[in-house]
């Protein structure tokens, strides 16, 4: 009667601890289903530039804030556009704050050159998610929430104020998003100490972190010249004058492909141009006229400058060599983002333990069971860039690893593991943000002068 007692009691044991691990396992799963779930809604709102559904995405996103009863403000620097800032008080109200920045447009698509529809948010048999956005960067404001969602289950009370902006019209510039928020009131009175953005998704196992980007420099380039009858050799003709100058920006294109391919700069600081259209001719309904020589030729050139370089010596090559006025050649620029930051330094974020933002970074990455790469200079361009320019430490990431880069390409996608992975790695990142007070004595010695 007693071995049948012991084997019973041990059978109930089992059996509760079967039960037990059955609950486990099947709260995360509902867990995780729910996280995935939600990510799904926010990537099926269709918000492709030209015409990006903002306050459908807007009213995702004050839902999602409720929820976690963060405090939200909607605000329109610009009408039809937007902004949506949230905020998480920290418990010293006097510290610097930390601002997590994503944007909720996206690139527009061509749907029929994508495997799965860019806005169903579909599911393959591998677990990655399609959809426009999943990298670039829906992926990377709703992980921002969802690790907020994690240290509030937890119990976590951050020491530090963490706001959290929605900002539009990013893949266009950014002005009337970031742009004005930036130069804001509103965020003169945020008093932002540390600005995180996005990243790139890195191929391997190492997550890439940018402490810079280079700047776009969109350059026009105009020739003019006589027209002429197709048959004749004339001197200076505006073609002839911009071919010139094409050579001559082939030339110093090449100089730097070189230095890349030779490893002595990585892509990141390297200035690169590339020609992104060319005009000339004169049209009719029935096509262009082939016995005229026209009096005007144009050119588009896409300019990205890191910081490192000297961007007033490019100005002064593209004035005597590109488009010289001897030639009979103008110039002028759809946009020019300047490589320094108000101060007259060049715009970028210290990257090593000098800097306590980037060695919390490190440290948070590392805690989560992630692994840093070596800080990059972004090839392209981010709303990073109008804090720094403020003089204000800014860093990129995207915590999207084993992943093929497909920012603004077909097929988009996001393995649904990397995407739940992230969300521990910023959990991570943001309670060392939030927790970090060393700032404290600095203000009581303010406070006391």
């Amino acid at each position: 009667m007693q071995l049948q007692s012991e084997l019973s009691t041990k059978n109930i044991f089992f059996l509760c601890f079967l039960f037990l691990f059955f609950i486990t396992v099947k709260t995360t799963e509902n867990s995780s289903s729910a996280i995935i779930s939600r990510f799904q809604e926010y990537l099926r709102i269709n918000t492709a530039q030209p015409n990006p559904s903002y306050y459908e995405a807007a009213n995702f996103i004050l839902s999602q804030a409720k929820s976690l009863s963060l405090e939200s403000q909607t605000i329109e620097f610009v009408k039809n556009k937007p902004l949506i800032l949230l905020k998480w008080p920290g418990k010293i109200s006097k510290l610097p704050s930390v601002l997590l920045n994503s944007h909720t447009d996206v690139v527009p698509v061509e749907s029929h050159k994508w495997v799965h529809h860019p806005f169903d948010a579909h599911i393959d048999s591998d677990g990655n998610i399609h959809a426009r956005g999943t990298q670039d960067m829906k992926s990377v404001g709703m992980q921002y929430l969802e690790a907020i969602r994690k240290l509030k289950d937890s119990g976590f009370e951050p020491t530090r104020t963490v706001y959290l902006s929605f900002v539009p019209d990013e893949e266009i510039g950014g002005l009337d998003g970031a742009g004005k928020l930036a130069e804001s009131e509103i965020f003169e009175k945020m008093n932002v100490a540390f600005v995180l953005d996005e990243g790139m998704p890195s191929p391997n196992e190492n997550y890439r972190a940018y402490y810079a980007e280079r700047s776009p420099m969109w350059l026009v380039i105009k020739a003019t010249g006589a027209p002429g009858h197709g048959a004749k050799l004339y001197d200076n003709t505006a073609v002839e004058n911009l071919l010139k100058s094409i050579e001559s920006i082939r030339s110093f294109r090449a100089s730097q492909l070189d230095m890349l391919k030779a490893g002595i700069k990585p892509e990141g600081e390297v200035i690169s141009v590339n020609m992104v259209y060319l005009k000339a001719g004169t049209q009719t309904p029935n096509g262009f006229v082939m016995n005229l020589q026209p009096s005007e030729a144009e050119a588009g050139i896409d300019i990205r400058v890191p910081p490192t370089a000297d961007q007033k010596s490019l100005e002064k090559r593209i004035a005597e060599e590109w488009a010289p006025a001897a030639r009979n050649m103008t110039f002028e620029f759809k946009l020019k983002v300047p490589v320094v930051d108000k101060f007259g330094k060049p715009a970028l974020t210290v990257a090593d333990n000098s800097n306590p933002w980037w060695d919390l970074l490190e440290k948070a990455i590392h805690s989560a069971g992630g692994k840093l790469g070596k800080a990059e200079i972004n090839i392209g361009t981010t709303d990073a860039r109008y804090f720094r320019q403020r003089g204000l430490p800014a860093i990129g990431f995207s915590p999207i690893a084993n992943t093929p880069l497909l920012l603004h390409d077909h097929n988009e996608l996001l393995n649904q593991r990397e995407y739940l992975k992230g969300i521990d790695i910023y959990a991570s990142i943001i309670r060392a943000y939030a927790s970090y007070a060393k700032e404290t004595e600095t203000i009581a010695s303010r406070d006391e002068l």
